[in-house]
């Protein structure tokens, strides 16, 4: 079996969606007989005070590294600035982490077999491609996002040297890695056209826990703690930034507020949480509320007190994807109401699942006639969130989808396909 070093920005205990899927990867991984080693981050994303009591941080390195374990695999922390600190001290953080990840990766770790390097960051793969090449390994390139294709469609960037130097960051990645993982179809068509040879991309896609994740009861805690009451409660939960275009939600609360039972629930943070709220104040919405970040252990019980749950992703960012909150949501046994183009692969998922709704990102008034078709027809909310259960239990369980993963690094592991 093989030996495999994660390099990743985030990782257990932090709270983002790729923390989680790069941490139950590497469990199952380790249980498969592949011995693992991380290295990452001081949690600093989405903090998540009970994960983070279950890994205590062991100072190290005077307070430049940190030591943990998680279920038997030891990971290294580089120090690193908290999502909200300014961005020169974000910077620095980023810079501290590859300058140490390196040190990391050439004296702290036992010699990989494979360095696995999860996207969007380009200079993690680079870095990862640099480790792989100065120690015999093979580099796989996951791609959880396409970067900067992502930030240029959002328009988040525009200055066309800094979209040439990212490119070019890209295509070094992509041309070195020994096999690049996608995790959609529309995904690995648009790293096929970058000039990647078919052969070296494989779409493997996420996956979610259908054990831990489970439907549950509405009347819950979750739904008591916020006086939900008996509400059709519509809720986003997740970040709340440029990617998912949240507004068009706050406009189709204002169309419904003469609909007292519909109450729109967001939960989570993000650099356009506050705008959101003020927007809501604004409009005087008291049929939006607004939790903050909850811990991912909360998942099932926000999901389970929702009657319809919301994934949003604006323009063409959802084109090459599947995102982990639909496949959550769906484990969870609830509808989905997608807010994507209907040509998007998450919107096919959506209609060969039978597990919700398909609106466009940008219409307020689609958006709200989806809401009202779900709350008059009970029944069909039911039938899409046990289709979606069943569906995401045959395509996407962990345990078959990290087996893959399993069988790849095990085939990157002999010295035929290092780089």
């Amino acid at each position: 079996m093989a030996r495999v070093l994660v390099l990743s920005l985030v990782f257990a205990p932090d709270g983002v969606s790729t923390a989680q899927l790069m941490s139950e990867l590497a469990v199952d991984l380790q249980r498969a007989g592949h011995q693992l080693s991380v290295v990452t981050t001081q949690p600093h994303y989405n903090r998540d005070t009970v994960a983070e009591a279950a890994q205590p941080l062991t100072r190290w390195w005077a307070g430049l590294l940190y030591r943990s374990n998680f279920h038997g695999i030891p990971v290294i922390h580089t120090a690193m600035g908290r999502k909200r600190s300014g961005l020169s001290a974000r910077l620095l953080g980023w810079m501290r982490f590859h300058a140490l990840a390196l040190l990391a990766g050439l004296w702290l770790v036992e010699r990989p077999d494979v360095i696995l390097v999860p996207s969007p960051l380009l200079t993690a793969g680079v870095l990862g491609w640099f480790l792989a090449r100065v120690r015999g390994a093979a580099f796989l390139y996951n791609v959880q996002e396409l970067y900067p294709d992502f930030a240029v469609r959002a328009g988040h960037l525009r200055h066309p040297l800094v979209i040439r130097l990212l490119l070019g960051l890209e295509r070094f990645v992509y041309r070195r890695a020994s096999m690049i993982t996608v995790i959609g179809q529309g995904m690995r068509s648009a790293v096929v056209a970058k000039g990647v040879p078919p052969g070296r991309v494989q779409l493997i896609p996420n996956f979610v826990d259908v054990e831990s994740l489970r439907p549950g009861p509405m009347d819950n805690d979750f739904r008591r703690e916020h006086d939900l009451g008996r509400a059709f409660v519509v809720t986003y939960a997740g970040n709340m930034g440029f990617a998912q275009g949240l507004d068009v939600l706050i406009d189709a609360a204002e169309l419904l507020a003469n609909h007292p039972d519909i109450l729109f629930l967001f939960v989570g943070d993000g650099v356009l949480r506050e705008q959101l709220i003020a927007r809501a104040r604004t409009k005087k919405l008291d049929n939006t509320r607004f939790v903050s970040h909850q811990p991912y252990a909360r998942v099932p019980e926000i999901y389970a007190a929702s009657n319809l749950c919301v994934v949003a992703m604006i323009g063409t960012v959802a084109a090459e994807a599947v995102p982990s909150k639909f496949l959550r949501i769906m484990a969870c046994g609830r509808p989905v109401l997608a807010l994507v183009h209907r040509e998007s692969d998450l919107a096919r998922e959506v209609f060969g699942a039978g597990a919700g709704l398909v609106a466009p990102p940008s219409s307020a008034e689609a958006v709200a006639e989806a809401v009202l078709a779900f709350r008059d027809a009970p029944e069909r909310c039911e039938a899409a969130g046990r289709a979606g259960r069943a569906y995401v239990s045959l395509h996407y369980a962990r345990a078959v989808v990290t087996g893959r993963y399993a069988s790849l690094l095990q085939d990157l592991a002999r010295p035929t396909v290092r780089t």
